[in-house]
């Protein structure tokens, strides 16, 4: 179980098709920083395609005036919770 970290935003795809590449069903993938536009209706498709639970970081969210219908938020220290209980961590930027 591994929680993947995303924070560069739709129109730095690479990063995106690599993480999207390593998820399993098991995995989380929570979007932080600039990552959080993936939200947004015209990248969201993308992301339900994807096998991992994905949750986005609420003050992200929050900075950037972001909705985040039906997508789990975590605050800071959900973050480090969420670090905790999974196996490891991957960011990817």
């Amino acid at each position: 179980m591994i929680l993947h970290t995303l924070n560069t935003s739709p129109s730095d795809r690479t990063a995106f098709q690599t993480c999207a590449a390593s998820l399993s069903e098991n995995d989380s993938l929570l979007l932080i920083e600039e990552a959080v536009y993936w939200l947004l209706p015209h990248y969201r498709n993308e992301l339900t395609r994807l096998p991992a639970r994905i949750l986005a970081l609420e003050p992200d969210l929050l900075a950037r005036g972001i909705t985040p219908d039906g997508v789990s938020c975590v605050d800071d220290a959900g973050f480090v919770e969420l670090a905790v209980t999974h196996d490891s961590v991957i960011n990817w930027f």
